[in-house]
């Protein structure tokens, strides 16, 4: 059964994650993602990122992190690049962010072109410290890319949580909707940037994005040599 769904309507694609629970991205998950995007850019679609009611995504599958070895590697390697195929994707990216969001459901959101946030009781956090992981490189640069220099500086090293508010303040959202409201927002977005010269946008993304793009792919493997390590601690330690 697919847990990410692709619909397509007048240019606009829509990519939805949802696992029935916490939208966790396991190593079949982040498959579906890229091959979601893969098939975006062949309908040249702008697109809208979301997912299920009340969470986008709680980050990597923590069951198969856990469990370590080649499978947990292989999970972060997709993960990790994940970002960079997002930032690069050639026409407009829409995250409309249901609820929740955490460690790598971040990082994937905050790889969007604009970012739609549902108001409501939810947190917004890159809490990889708070469970006892540092902080990969790959991540730091993204949220880098997006937060105030204050705000990256304690998202990162404090693992703080956010609300709806404060996450928009801290520059994780763009805009805010009630949940009712958050793709029609997203789609009305969509349409607005059809006018633009996708050409353009895909040259102007390019220029600026690049440098961001290019140390993300370098890091991933150092990453994953960290995660490595990481993991051998820990059980070293069990």
């Amino acid at each position: 059964m697919s847990i990410v769904h692709y619909s397509l309507q007048d240019g606009i694609a829509t990519i939805r994650i949802d696992d029935g629970k916490r939208n966790a991205l396991a190593p079949a998950v982040l498959r579906e993602i890229y091959a979601a995007f893969d098939r975006a850019e062949a309908d040249r679609a702008i697109v809208i990122l979301t997912g299920r009611d009340e969470v986008f995504s709680a980050g990597f599958d923590l069951k198969v992190m856990n469990k370590g070895g080649g499978r947990a590697l292989g999970m972060l390697r997709l993960g990790y690049g994940l970002p960079a195929r997002v930032l690069a994707y050639p026409y407009p990216v829409i995250a409309a962010c249901n609820g929740h969001s955490m460690a790598m459901g971040v990082f994937l959101m905050l790889s969007a072109d604009y970012i739609i946030g549902s108001r409501g009781d939810f947190k917004i956090a890159a809490n990889e410290v708070a469970i006892g992981m540092t902080m990969p490189r790959v991540a730091a640069a993204v949220l880098r890319n997006r937060l105030a220099p204050a705000t990256f500086q304690r998202a990162v090293t404090l693992a703080e949580y956010f609300d709806p508010e404060s996450a928009m303040g801290a520059g994780f959202f763009d805009d805010l909707a009630g949940p009712g409201e958050l793709l029609f927002r997203a789609e009305e977005l969509a349409k607005t940037f059809q006018a633009l010269d996708m050409r353009a946008h895909k040259a102007s993304k390019r220029m600026i994005r690049g440098p961001l793009i290019r140390k993300i792919r370098r890091n991933v493997p150092v990453d994953l040599v960290g995660a490595a390590l990481q993991g051998l601690r820990r059980r070293k330690k069990s």
